[in-house]
């Protein structure tokens, strides 16, 4: 079994769309260098055009 990390200990990207931090995981394993969005919604958005704005 491989060794448990602590959720710090993660690689971390943002995300093209939203701007948000967000984390490795393991479906993400083979192709994490590819990865550019948080999620399926952010994917989606980013093909049509729309973007979303981080209110803080």
């Amino acid at each position: 079994m491989a060794k448990m990390r602590k959720k710090q200990d993660l690689a971390v990207k943002t995300c093209l769309t939203c701007g948000r931090p967000f984390a490795w995981r393991r479906k993400w394993e083979k192709v994490w260098d590819e990865v550019k969005y948080c999620s399926e919604r952010c994917r989606s958005e980013r093909k049509s055009g729309q973007t979303r704005v981080l209110v803080k």
